[in-house]
């Protein structure tokens, strides 16, 4: 059930219809194969909570802010009014323009080396939600209880800074420590393509693996990416949050 928990919209209307929105003040988990709309899905995110006027960050490690914003237009989404706005801000920490982010936005190089709360040392005053895409590229030779301290202090320190938090793990980094990073997450969703064995088709599934507080569909749900962006197929057949 609901409660008394403030939601935040996903930007995704069936997906909001089913959850009653993400848990604020949470960190949420998305996993998946590469082509099943992981970036997709964290600037919907992003675009739904500016649309609502809170604060949002979006630090990007795997694509420049500048693919970002050309692939929010391709769905028609006009990114740049938000950063006009204030309500949205890219940092762009990928390959050769780390050193050049750290001198501009003070995060530390090592946070390249798998110090996670360093992402969040210098976020922009105000920043209510974070959208980390990925992850993956600061978890590079941490074995097994490295990645479990760290990720859970960056847990820790994201809810004490009372921020809700979207982190995107690649198909690679989940594999190694899905398990341990679903322990700490309030919530996660895995994004998959699967063989329909009626029609013989590959589907995009989404699995919501946990969502605490809130009811949440056992049944796999099949979605599309389409030209407004990620659209649930199969929503219609799981009972909305009350």
């Amino acid at each position: 059930m609901n409660m008394t928990m403030e939601r935040i919209k996903t930007g995704i209307p069936e997906l909001d219809n089913i959850l009653g929105g993400f848990p604020a003040g949470k960190t949420i988990l998305i996993t998946g194969d590469p082509g099943t709309g992981k970036t997709i899905f964290g600037m919907e995110f992003a675009k739904s909570c500016c649309e609502q006027g809170i604060k949002t960050a979006y630090i990007s490690t795997e694509e420049s802010a500048c693919d970002l914003r050309l692939q929010g237009k391709s769905f028609g989404w006009a990114l740049e009014s938000f950063e006009e706005k204030g309500t949205l801000k890219f940092i762009d920490i990928t390959g050769k323009r780390a050193a050049e982010i750290k001198s501009a936005l003070s995060i530390s190089m090592d946070a390249q080396k798998g110090n996670f709360e360093d992402l969040i040392d210098n976020l922009p005053e105000g920043t209510r939600v974070l959208i980390i895409d990925s992850l993956g590229n600061h978890t590079s030779n941490l074995m097994s209880f490295e990645f479990r301290d760290r990720f859970d202090l960056l847990v820790y320190n994201l809810a004490i800074k009372g921020i809700t938090a979207l982190i995107i793990l690649d198909s690679v980094t989940s594999k190694e420590f899905n398990d341990i990073a679903l322990f700490s997450a309030y919530g996660a969703i895995q994004l998959m393509k699967k063989e329909n064995p009626y029609t013989d088709r590959r589907e995009r599934v989404m699995d919501i693996v946990k969502m605490r507080n809130t009811k949440t569909p056992i049944q796999l749900i099949t979605y599309e990416i389409g030209p407004k962006g990620i659209e649930l197929i199969s929503a219609s057949d799981v009972p909305p949050e009350p």
